[in-house]
């Protein structure tokens, strides 16, 4: 049989993992219904072209994080500047572009919203645009 000693820390246990429980879903729910940024909405903090903002993360990713993004990692609005390289849609069923500069070996991915879909559509391959977006990671060297 258990002693008192062994219920009574048992017990204890059991109310912090209750606790603790109760503490990690509050959090989840208040992560959930956090405000999102209406980035068509709001004005861009930076414009800049493709080959510029490349370069900054190729050269040093930390540092470009430290300009571009906030300690918590809210990024800045962008309006990017580039030639559509490529288009295609992913499996969320949004459409992916690549913008680069002309002679540029690598670019930018923008990644729409389903409900911005519409405004990628448009685009052509070769065409000089530019995208408003934030930074969601920053430099991903791929081989190909």
């Amino acid at each position: 049989m258990a002693t008192e000693k062994t219920k009574k820390r048992r017990k204890i246990i059991l109310l912090t993992l209750l606790v603790a429980a109760i503490l990690g879903g509050t959090y989840g729910f208040y992560l959930w219904n956090m405000p999102h940024i209406d980035v068509q909405a709001q004005k861009a903090d930076v414009t800049i072209d493709v080959t510029s903002i490349v370069n900054e993360y190729l050269q040093d990713e930390k540092k470009a994080n430290d300009k571009y993004l906030s300690a918590e990692g809210d990024s800045k609005i962008f309006v990017v500047k580039g030639v559509v390289k490529s288009k295609d849609t992913d499996m969320n069923n949004q459409i992916t572009v690549l913008l680069q500069g002309s002679n540029d070996k690598a670019g930018v991915k923008c990644v729409f919203m389903a409900e911005t879909n519409k405004d990628a559509e448009i685009l052509q391959i070769g065409q000089t645009t530019s995208i408003k977006g934030i930074i969601r990671s920053g430099a991903k060297i791929r081989a190909i």
